[in-house]
């Protein structure tokens, strides 16, 4: 499975998504009865779902957005850089809460990062995706930078070798190590051809989601890729 969408094509992620991104919002209001475990916030309430994502908040939220993104997708980025503070903020009411499931466009970059991604767990998942977004640009240009030597190098390697070296070249690995993921933590994760498969299945399996960033409310797909449209969907359902 895995060597059906493994490409070395990590550039072509550009044209596979579209969109931009509006405004903030206010702090949504806390949600009666919704109260967080002791000493956190519902921000800090991260659970891995069993669809594969990972889900912010109170798991018994009334309105659940569901994000299928891609990490080489500028849209997505767009929405991260505009919607993560505001939508936070919604998270705290306990009134919402925010998922998020990898989507595989079929770039080796795209796989590496999203492996590396969930490799520290629960805790720093959404941290490190919001930062992974913000670094887009740098790891493109270190991508672009690739030789064609290197990339004939790579049409040789077995698909958890080209992983592994996607995630080197463009600088997925040193980046995860900077924030606290070990080395070894790192490379075993890119090496962890089970979990990238789940991966891979569940893009599959998501056959509603036709580019990315898609979003869903509570099960329905809504027409919207930026922070601005995504809020307003919010707040007709009540947040």
């Amino acid at each position: 499975m895995m060597r059906v969408i493994l490409a070395l094509a990590p550039i072509a992620l550009l044209a596979a998504c579209g969109g931009d991104a509006g405004n903030s919002s206010a702090p949504a209001e806390p949600v009666a009865g919704a109260t967080p475990p002791a000493g956190q916030q519902w921000t800090e309430v991260v659970s891995e779902t069993p669809e594969g994502g990972f889900r912010m908040g109170n798991p018994d939220a009334p309105i659940k957005l569901v994000e299928y993104g891609s990490r080489g997708c500028p849209a997505c980025a767009a929405f991260a850089r505009d919607g993560y503070e505001p939508l936070t903020q919604m998270v705290s009411s306990g009134k919402v809460s925010f998922e998020f499931r990898d989507f595989l466009l079929g770039s080796g970059a795209d796989i590496a990062a999203a492996a590396l991604g969930r490799c520290g767990g629960p805790g720093p998942f959404f941290p490190i995706m919001e930062q992974m977004y913000a670094n887009q640009p740098q790891f493109f240009e270190r991508l672009q930078a690739m030789t064609p030597e290197v990339q004939a190098q790579m049409q040789n390697m077995s698909p958890a070798e080209q992983v592994t070296a996607v995630a080197e070249q463009g600088g997925y690995l040193e980046f995860v190590q900077q924030r606290g993921i070990p080395e070894a933590q790192a490379r075993a994760c890119l090496a962890d051809t089970a979990t990238i498969e789940r991966l891979v299945k569940a893009t599959q399996d998501a056959t509603e989601v036709t580019g990315t960033p898609s979003f869903f409310i509570n099960g329905d797909k809504i027409d919207a890729v930026s922070w601005e449209q995504v809020q307003a969907a919010l707040r007709q359902r009540g947040a």
